[in-house]
């Protein structure tokens, strides 16, 4: 992936307003992200435990999580990488953009916990054991498959059916 600027960032913001978009938490760290290893940059807000954001390049997501109370202790594969890490899985909801969104439509999916698909895939971070199904399928054909599950996600955002 590309490397990503905070301004970037903040004006590919397709499910929230540019104030919002102003205002949101961006790391800081974002020169010390592993760009070649990400396919998608995803990150919680600090100040929010459950707000979370998702960017690739131009388009950016805000994504609400669960409360703590309220996700089981099990664990379950994620959406986007197909892996069950040992941190967990939370579901991710997004409003959908513009007047969709603000009726309350939104759209939900499950990912890592710590946005971590692109390491688990590339073994970078190890999700633990037991947490990837073995595969014959090459590292390419599975980033892939996390880009093609991962634009749907953002597609369902990004539609506007009225």
């Amino acid at each position: 992936m590309t490397p990503l600027t905070e301004t970037e960032i903040r004006r590919a913001f397709v499910n929230c307003s540019k104030g919002e978009a102003a205002r949101l938490h961006v790391p800081r760290d974002l020169a010390a992200q592993p760009w070649a290893d990400l396919d998608y940059l995803g990150w919680r807000d600090p100040r929010a435990p459950g707000r979370a954001y998702v960017a690739v390049p131009g388009t950016s997501v805000v994504l609400r999580s669960p409360s703590a109370g309220a996700t089981r202790m099990r664990r379950s594969m994620c959406s986007m990488c197909t892996v069950t890490p040992i941190g967990g899985v939370s579901l991710m909801v997004a409003p959908r953009a513009g007047r969709a969104g603000k009726r309350g439509d939104s759209v939900g999916a499950y990912f890592c916990t710590d946005f971590g698909c692109s390491l688990y895939l590339r073994g970078k971070r190890d999700a633990g054991p037991g947490a990837r199904l073995p595969e014959t399928i090459t590292l390419e054909e599975k980033t892939a498959r996390l880009t093609a599950h991962l634009d749907a996600f953002l597609q369902q955002i990004v539609r506007n059916p009225g």
